[in-house]
């Protein structure tokens, strides 16, 4: 499996599997955020069958699927609402980890500034350098 942490608080991966979930749990994770339509997945990998191995491994699980089409305002906000109100670190998971790490850059430009988005997503190996302006924009609308 392959977590990449963006923020004490922030998780994302590309997709996960059931056997992942020991792993999970001993990073100390509380909340599995499935960013990831089940049309893209085989039913094994499926969010159903993720989210009923998460919840055997006492984690909650919440799915808000992110497609580029989806990636709305709304959206985001619905994003940020599951990880505000988690009491403890995030995974969010789609295909690479990259949609998930948008969508928490998009909400953190609320209340961060851009370029330290785009340093702490490097970190976690996303480069999201061309969001920058998109990132500023977002802060802006929330002055």
């Amino acid at each position: 499996m392959d977590m990449r942490q963006i923020t004490p608080h922030f998780y994302a991966a590309p997709q996960i599997a059931p056997e992942d979930m020991a792993d999970i749990v001993a990073a100390g994770i509380k909340l599995v955020l499935c960013n990831r339509p089940d049309g893209e997945v085989p039913p094994s990998h499926q969010c159903a069958a993720i989210q009923a191995a998460a919840e055997a491994a006492g984690l909650e699980f919440a799915v808000q699927p992110l497609t580029h089409q989806t990636m709305t305002a709304e959206v985001i906000a619905t994003n940020r609402a599951l990880m505000d109100r988690c009491d403890g670190p995030v995974l969010a998971y789609c295909a690479s980890g990259t949609r998930s790490t948008i969508a928490w850059a998009l909400a953190a430009a609320q209340d961060m500034p851009a370029d330290d988005i785009i340093e702490a997503a490097r970190g976690g190996g996303y480069d999201l350098t061309h969001l920058g302006p998109t990132l500023v924009a977002v802060a802006q609308m929330k002055r």
